[in-house]
């Protein structure tokens, strides 16, 4: 890390002479200038071009970040696949990129991390496919085919569906996507020959793809990409859960229908394949998949043991030979007929197993094999482990340590309704759901659910006063004692032995250790204590079976707990056994991890070994790292220079090295000093992700995490074996003086290379402290050491990408700078040197060079080709054409004259790096080359960006999801200020208001985090909650004066107790302090100040208040920023902001403040290509292959990362996208609601994405009749929105016509209208009136008009809509004919009732009226298809045919193989 080697030096310095008096510098605060997102910031969304390259220099291995699809548009925008690979650190720092991990960070001990990975691990094989009997599976094809009758009948039916309604593809609804109904179709891509395997639930991985474009099977989709966005975890059972029939057979149908597949040995990946891959070329690379027998190995994996516990039958259970017994020990913990054990061992055969060796590997483990559960003798460690299994068991149920889900109270509610749920739940919402309302509740945020009401089992598990054991009772076997009071009021005195739990006859004040009457022994406290207590007895088992209806992604702890900003006022209860808790094992965290990185990884069972032990190690990690920084804030930890000034101090705990974010002996003073220091952290963070992202074998680098807690940066690392105790002349590679030193070592050179290549380092020379050249593969500020264990690592990572030279420290000179940063105003003058490009630009940047490089060589060697000679030498046209690739090489700053290789230097700017004067033509090209960086970002991908979110591309609704978007562009946050200034350049700045609105939101409250930062190095400890209140106060209370709180915990002296205090004595208690001082003018000039020094932004506005009411801020969603950035968690209660007598906030809403973690990210990367492959699959129309795709990397992803986590997330919600296009709605159902409840615990309730989950789910439950259910999801997902965003937003204008077409269904027309017509005018600002959505908008409206009989206004709204059409598409197009038809219906029906009308005055007897028509599931499911983006295009007669004929040959086939069996069975009887 960036100060190891200060604090090191700091170090020896104190230990030499410990008698020097301290130097007491000025303490600065590199807060004044945090580095912000750009730097601190870490993205998910890595950036991977295309193969196809000419060029070895683009092929696929030399890129870090394959997400790219390289675009044949010459200087056109990159083509973005959504991230696969998390190749950056989890979290944006100041972007809070992913809310989810950056609020995680919860105290937990070692062994409930461990405990809660090896679970996942074991969920893992619960998910996939569960292999049964042979003739009991089929395929899924298999289940499709029925007798000539009924595929006739089916046929038939599907014609008239197809007529009335398109099933089709979810996509976002900025998309329009073209789509084939019949699944039929994919399926014959997916025939498997004559021979069938009926064992084998996964033939159609091996897929083959013969069809020419007009094969009626393929699904033509129009050049759309799948939306990979999030990612998630592994399905993990409770103890109940896990033995209850009816959860049992919910969970094998929830197998079958989310598509998870086995994986092979060896899957080789696609990377970066066009989107304008061929048919042919797609099969030839499907013919990489896994064959049958190979999926066939894998299934044969999966197989059923029996478990005899003690004194009980036994049960069967399912597991995977790479399954290891510790994991089998945890599920065992968890299940139903085991969870009060802890301490036992596992027997087969009379041999006990040893918890490291994996199921597969024993001998003697086979199908139906008795694994034993025998009791084991108790130590007491066990006894302290087996009582926090039994507090958590009965605080399995509790909120508190846990994060939330609620989709089960809007989804559950009403299970035995019928399929239209008509009368089930009330269809008018809250008032404050209404369009037009301007309150914004926070208490519906997290609903009361009746299953979390608490039930108690016991009133108190104490550790006694008796503790410990005195000798002569040690050597009678007692290990510990503690007391115990039941529900009944009866107090306990329990012994803890080595052989189990009993009654003693001790009490508060008499000691006395025999056996009380009953003498009852029992191996589990649970079972003594129900024999003992009946309440307890009694309540134990209501709760496991409360448990039992339960979703099991609802009772598992997720890996990263996300913490809420706001949170329900809860007591505190007494917990002694949490509190006799300590960090648990030391462990050795640095051998882990390097020992985890050096396991084989040739195959693919290897490669899924590797990742799943580097996942669970680095989530231990986090978690360890959380907790001692938040231990070392907090005091509980004694420093190794004590005595150093306090933000100086450095730490080592649990073998963790603990640095704050300053700086120290001015390592970092020529670049920026403590702000340099604080942005280094995350700088520092995001290399050490780049280099194991490459993974090169042989190097190392050190686990890293940052954590900013109470305003203090915090750099958490494992100790590098021997930095602490030697010299430092250890360095043999780099420069950790800012280059007065200089060394090179030639395996570092080696190790280096391969990484050089994927992270575009140009290898260079410099001078060292002598003079001499030295060769770099790296920035010259990374260290390379030798550890004591001779493993190689590399340190201080921070300069790892490119810098940016529009933030310079220094100005440069004006003619080396480019027109187009000139015409931005760069460069400017930023507070630190660490400013660097994202990783997603420089790839970006490249591309754009690329297609200037292949555009100039083409032209100039067509030509050459054309006036070539045919006398002409061979050698000297050679010659030419080599001149032509030359010259393109240097036009386009290409490091190589022969082919196409950008690189950067990392050093050309850096200051006190020496080159020698033969390389300095080069570093002019270089500086030449950054500058071109620069101002590429500025000239094209500000704008793109822009252009994303005018055309949907791209939704932000948050900070956190803006800070997304402009990062897969590869700009930083610091340019929110150029990009403000750009929108309001553009002519259609006002379809951008949502997001101008959302980029002043987030300078605002980024420049407040970094004023926090500040502001809160002067609180002392007792005065936190009243400092964070008035802060809060100062920033967005209506208070004309806000006067900090007391504090009301404090005690009066002896002398001002006597006498009495008034008023105003009271109010100035804190105001002695400078955090007091701070008033709301006084916060606002600094926030004015911050903006444009930081973001160069200016505000013009006098006050907050004014820039709120200029801009239609809402203070809420200010509130949750704010309070989501600096790790504030407030009291869930209503604020009134508004109020001009009385502060919004107190000392007592601030409820905690948790820890803001940012860390490594490790994944998948087979998984990562699997979906890639899916996405390439799926867009080519074989819809079918997708889902086998998927579901191959959802098994993957869940046996590495465990069922709750963004990759399996972002699989079940594509799963279940892709499902719904197929027809199988149910399907989909069932996976998009596990996506939901994965998005919920590991993102956050209120997170854009759980919003958007929530919305295609509402979706599915339409289409699966269940209506109301859909309106309450939809309410609850405009509900969020609103409070994240406001009403004036596109994603409103998506809900409100949901919402308004669901209500029509239900024939809430009055209702329906209020959401169709605020949907109709957010259509027209945010798509424009001349738009298709805005003519779709008036359609829907027209339909609602003549279902209520209102003919003249249904004709008004489709005549708007027949001119757009007709406008946009032509008077040709389908669109505009069927609403020419719609209109003349319209004008008769409105003809005949006036004249009906007109009878009826006149008293004439008049012709019947035909009643207006009501709504149909069809009709609305179409519109709502629609809505999403999703077109239906009917299959031709002559595709319906030849769907029926296939359908029919495969029946046949199946009959065949059918008889033939049965014949063979006959002929062995």
């Amino acid at each position: 890390m960036g100060n190891i080697f200060q604090c090191c030096r700091g170090l020896l310095s104190f230990f030499k002479h410990p008698g020097d008096p301290v130097q007491q510098g000025a303490e600065q605060s590199p807060l004044l200038s945090s580095e912000e997102s750009d730097l601190d910031s870490l993205d998910d969304s890595m950036i991977n071009p295309s193969t196809g390259i000419a060029n070895p220099a683009l092929e696929p291995e030399h890129f870090l970040f394959p997400d790219i699809i390289l675009s044949s548009n010459p200087a056109g925008e990159v083509t973005l696949v959504e991230p696969m690979v998390c190749l950056l650190v989890s979290e944006e720092d100041e972007a809070q990129g992913d809310e989810g991990d950056a609020r995680e960070g919860r105290d937990r001990c070692f062994s409930e991390v461990e405990t809660q990975t090896e679970v996942e691990t074991q969920i893992s094989a619960e998910v996939q496919t569960q292999t049964d009997s042979e003739p009991e599976i089929q395929t899924e094809n298999d289940k499709d085919i029925t007798t000539s009758t009924k595929v006739k009948s089916e046929m038939e039916k599907n014609i008239k569906l197809h007529e009335e309604s398109a099933a089709g593809f979810v996509w976002p609804e900025q998309h329009q996507v073209l789509i084939h109904p019949s699944g039929n179709g994919s399926e014959r891509t997916e025939h498997f020959g004559a021979e069938r395997k009926s064992n084998n639930t996964h033939e159609d991985f091996q897929v083959k793809h013969e069809l020419s474009d007009e094969d009626p099977g393929v699904f033509h989709v129009k050049n759309e990409i799948i939306h990979t966005d999030e990612l998630v975890d592994e399905p993990i059972f409770n103890k109940t859960h896990m033995k209850d029939p009816e959860n049992i057979k919910r969970e094998k149908e929830d197998q079958d229908k989310s598509g998870l597949q086995p994986l092979s040995e060896e899957e080789p990946l696609f990377k970066g394949v066009a989107s304008g891959t061929s048919e042919d070329e797609l099969s030839n690379k499907r013919k990489t998949l896994p064959s049958d027998g190979e999926v066939a190995d894998l299934h044969e994996d999966k197989f059923t043991v029996q478990i005899q516990p003690p004194g009980t039958e036994s049960f069967d259970l399912q597991v995977s030979g790479q399954m290891s017994i510790s994991e089998l020990h945890q599920v065992l913990m968890d299940h139903e007929l085991t969870c009060h054990r802890s301490c036992f061992s596992l027997q087969l055969g009379g041999a006990i197993l040893d918890s490291a060796t994996e199921l597969g590997s024993i001998q003697g483990i086979q199908e139906g094999a008795l694994i034993r559960v025998v009791e084991d003798s108790y130590s007491v460690r066990d006894v302290r482990v087996h009582l926090r299994h039994v507090r958590n068991l009965l605080r399995s149920l509790d909120l508190a340590g846990r994060s939330l889900s609620y989709l089960s109270l809007f989804t559950r509610a009403h299970p035995g309704s019928d399929n239209m749920e008509k009368d089930s739940v009330s269809r008018s919402p809250p008032f404050y759901i209404l369009p037009g309302c301007k309150e914004r509740r926070l208490i519906p945020l997290q609903p009361i659910r009746d299953d979390w009401k608490p039930l108690q089992c016991l009133r108190v598990l104490n550790i006694s006063s008796w503790n410990p054991p005195p000798g002569n009772r040690k050597l009678h076997g007692d290990l510990m004692y503690i007391s115990i009071l039941t529900m009944e009021e009866r107090e306990l005195s329990i012994t803890c032995c080595t052989r189990g739990f009993y009654r003693n006859q001790s009490t508060a004040f008499n000691f006395n250790p025999k056996p009380a009457a009953p003498k009852i022994l029992c191996h589990s406290l649970v079972e003594l204590l129900s024999q003992l207590s009946p309440s307890f007895r009694k309540n134990f088992a209501a709760l496991q079976k409360r448990r039992v209806y339960q979703h099991p992604y609802e009772c598992i702890r997720a890996p990263v707990q996300v913490c809420t900003w706001v949170a329900p006022a809860g007591g505190h209860s007494l917990d002694c056994v949490t509190a006799e808790e300590t960090a648990g094992q030391i462990r050795g965290w640095n051998e882990e991890l390097q020992r985890s990185r050096e396991l084989p990884r040739a195959s693919l069972q290897e490669r899924r070994r590797r990742d799943r032990r580097i996942f669970r190690i680095n989530s231990d990690f986090v978690a360890a790292a959380a907790q001692g920084a938040v231990s070392m804030m907090e005091g509980n930890v004694m420093p190794l220079n004590p005595g150093e000034p306090h933000h100086l101090h450095i730490f080592v705990w649990n073998n963790l090295f603990f640095s704050q974010g300053f700086d120290m002996s001015d390592h970092y003073a020529p670049v920026g000093g403590d702000a340099a220091a604080h942005a280094a952290a995350m700088c520092d963070l995001r290399g050490v992700q780049a280099y194991a992202s490459v993974d090169t074998e042989g190097l190392h680098t050190l686990g890293t995490a940052v954590v900013d807690y109470r305003g203090v940066r915090v750099t958490a690392q494992t100790v590098v074996p021997g930095l602490l105790e030697k010299n430092l002349e250890q360095i043999v590679y780099g420069s950790n003086d800012n280059g007065k030193t200089v060394f090179t070592h030639p395996r570092f050179l080696d190790l280096l290379d391969e990484s050089s290549k994927s992270l575009r380092i140009q290898p260079h020379w410099v001078l060292d402290h002598s003079g001499s050249p030295v060769e770099l593969r790296s920035a010259i500020s990374t260290v390379g050491i030798f550890g004591s264990d001779g493993r190689p690592y590399i340190l201080d990572l921070l300069r790892t990408f490119p810098p940016d030279l529009n933030f310079l420290l220094s100005a440069e000179t004006q003619q080396e700078v480019p027109a187009a940063c000139r015409s931005f105003g760069f460069p400017r003058r930023h507070r630190h040197g660490l400013a660097s490009l994202r990783p997603q630009l420089v790839e970006a940047f490249v591309q754009h060079r690329y297609e200037l490089f292949a555009k100039m060589a083409s032209d100039d060697l067509g030509h050459q080709f054309a006036t070539e000679k045919p006398e002409e030498p061979q050698r000297a046209a050679e010659q030419k054409r080599r001149n032509i690739i030359w010259k393109a090489c240097e036009n386009v700053g290409s490091v190589s004259d022969s082919c196409f290789d950008i690189r950067f230097n990392p050093d050309v700017c850096f200051p006190g790096v020496r080159f020698p004067s033969e390389c300095l033509p080069d570093v002019q090209r270089q500086r030449r080359l950054l500058w071109d960086a620069a101002a590429f970002l500025l000239s094209n991908q500000i704008p793109v960006v822009l252009r994303d979110c005018l055309d949907h591309t791209a939704v932000p609704m948050d900070g956190a999801t803006l800070t997304s978007a402009i990062h897969q562009r590869g700009v930083n946050v610091r340019y929110l200020g150029a990009m403000l200034k750009e929108l309001d350049k553009m002519e259609e700045r006002e379809r951008l208001s949502h997001v101008q609105r959302i980029s002043i939101s987030e300078v605002i409250t980024r420049s407040a985090k970094h004023i926090f930062r500040t502001y809160m190095k002067d609180v002392e400890p007792a005065a936190f909650s009243a400092a964070v209140s008035h802060f809060l106060n100062c920033l967005l209370s209506s208070s004309s004066a806000p006067v900090p709180d007391s504090c009301s915990d404090e005690l009066p002296s002896r002398r001002r107790s006597r006498r009495r205090r008034t008023q105003s004595d009271r109010a100035n208690v804190p105001t002695s302090s400078l955090w007091a001082k701070l008033t709301s003018d006084d916060l606002w000039i600094r926030i004015k100040m911050e903006a444009e020094d930081y973001y160069h932004y200016t505000f013009k506005s006098e006050s907050i208040e004014e820039e709120i009411e200029k801009h239609n801020l809402q203070k809420i969603s200010l509130l949750r920023e704010t309070s989501i950035k600096t790790g504030i968690q407030l009291q869930l209660r209503e604020y009134v902001f508004e109020c001009r007598h009385k502060p919004a906030f107190s000392e007592d809403d601030v409820v905690n403040m948790f820890p803001v973690v940012k860390h490594l990210k490790p994944t998948s990367t087979d998984a990562a290509g699997l979906v890639q492959q899916a996405q390439l699959a799926a867009q080519q129309g074989f819809l079918r292959a997708g889902v086998d795709l998927l579901g191959r990397a959802l098994t993957l992803f869940s046996s590495v990362c465990g069922m709750l986590h963004e990759d399996v997330s972002m699989c079940l919600r594509l799963l279940g996208r892709l499902r719904y296009t197929l027809g199988e709605n149910d399907d989909a159902l069932v996976l998009q609601e596990k996506a939901v409840l994965i998005s919920e615990r590991i993102q956050g309730t209120d997170h854009p994405q759980t919003i958007q989950d929530y919305t295609h789910l509402a979706l599915y439950f339409f289409a699966g009749g269940r209506w109301s259910t859909s309106l309450q999801l939809l309410y609850r997902a405009r509900y969020l929105t609103l409070l994240v965003i406001g009403e004036d937003h596109p994603q409103i204008a998506l809900l409100d016509s949901m919402l308004g077409l669901v209500l029509h269904a239900l024939m809430e027309n009055e209702l329906s209208l209020k959401f169709l017509q605020n949907a109709l005018t957010l259509t027209s600002k945010y798509h424009g009136a001349k738009s298709l959505k805005h003519a779709h908008s008036h359609h829907v409206l027209t339909i609602v008009y003549e279902s209520k009989g209102e003919f003249h206004l249904a004709l008004q709204h489709e005549k708007e809509a027949y001119i757009i059409y007709k406008n946009q598409l032509g008077e040709s197009s389908d669109s505009t004919k069927e609403s020419s038809e719609y209109l003349q219906r319209l004008t008769d029906q409105g003809m005949i009732l006036q004249r009906a009308i007109r009878h009826v005055a006149s008293g004439k007897p008049s012709a019947s009226v035909s009643p207006p028509r009501l709504p149909s599931h069809p009709v609305i499911l179409q519109q709502l298809n629609l809505t999403c983006g999703i077109t239906f295009i009917p299959p031709s007669e002559k595709e319906l045919r030849a769907e029926l004929n296939e359908r029919r040959k495969v029946q046949t086939e199946d009959v065949e193989y059918q008889l033939l069996n049965q014949n063979g069975n006959k002929q062995q009887l």
